[in-house]
């Protein structure tokens, strides 16, 4: 093979590598849908998985981890044992808080998930915490938004604002109803 040849044979493979390693460097890189709400309180994100656990400690210092995810959602994953050992491993306090996971727009925390996190988020030596569901959008914004207007007194307003940065889409008519609701 002439060095011309070669070289137009060996370049579409540096390439291809060169793609799958920056793929792999990202996703094994990047916490899926990460947020800061409040530094050093708290923190929001989709579901951790393999080495998230110890960056998300290392750099966040985290005393608590919220699930907000049922246990039995994607089983098959085994996301929920990874998750349990992954935590109890690296000495973070766990806490399920499940929210159903329906389609549309439903999922919205009740009463009693509202005061247990309202609970954890009290106790400083829960924080920071970190609280997550499967996406880390509709579950996880809709708790940031009951702990923002009733325990840090955001106006319904900032709350929205959050809870659509967190989110990362436009809100529907049922969120702003529900953080309106959490203002009364």
């Amino acid at each position: 093979m002439s060095g011309k040849k070669k070289q137009d044979f060996i370049t579409p493979i540096i390439v291809v590598a060169g793609v799958l390693l920056t793929i792999f460097l990202v996703r094994h890189f990047h916490i899926k849908n990460f947020h800061t709400v409040i530094p050093g309180e708290l923190y929001t994100s989709g579901q951790p998985r393999g080495m998230d656990y110890t960056r998300l400690l290392y750099k966040h210092h985290l005393g608590t981890i919220v699930s907000v995810r049922q246990s039995l959602e994607h089983r098959e994953e085994n996301w929920y044992n990874e998750e349990k050992t992954e935590v109890k491993n690296l000495g973070v306090r766990y806490v399920e808080l499940p929210i159903e996971k329906q389609t549309g727009d439903m999922g919205f925390p009740d009463v009693h998930v509202q005061r247990r996190f309202l609970r954890i988020m009290s106790d400083k030596n829960n924080l920071p915490v970190l609280v997550h569901g499967s996406s880390g959008r509709k579950r996880v914004s809709r708790l940031a938004a009951v702990w923002l207007i009733k325990d840090k007194g955001y106006s319904v307003e900032d709350a929205l604002k959050a809870m659509k940065k967190i989110k990362e889409a436009k809100l529907s008519d049922d969120e702003i109803a529900f953080v309106k609701g959490l203002a009364k």
